[in-house]
């Protein structure tokens, strides 16, 4: 007879993500299984992304999955791709306001030549 902690381990299904963390020198994206219901927080630290790059924290990094923020809290889809966002150097208003200022125009495609 199987017990009901056991059917109930049995019953956890895996899913597949992915972790993604870029730096201007290197990129990383790691492929896991991870059990359903998995949080981006919990997929993170599985991962060992911030063994590779320790200058994630995640009390500072924000996160998303696909380029859309997103709660650390939030649970996981299979397939979805969990990114660690970097700090911006600029505020794009800023750096707007300062070229306005400068009387330069952003040319087509954002940059300048």
């Amino acid at each position: 007879m199987v017990s009901e902690s056991e059917s109930t381990a049995e019953q956890v299904r895996q899913i597949k993500v992915e972790v993604a963390f870029a730096r201007e020198d290197k990129q990383q994206i790691l492929e896991l299984m991870v059990n359903q219901g998995t949080t981006l927080e919990q997929a993170i630290e599985q991962s060992g992304i911030m063994t590779l790059f320790p200058e994630i924290d995640l009390n500072v990094n924000k996160v998303g999955i696909f380029g859309k923020l997103g709660k650390k809290t939030a649970e996981l889809k299979e397939g979805d791709r969990v990114e660690i966002y970097r700090p911006l150097i600029a505020d794009p208003k800023e750096v707007r306001r300062k070229r306005e200022a400068d009387g330069k125009k952003m040319k087509k495609g954002g940059g300048e030549k």
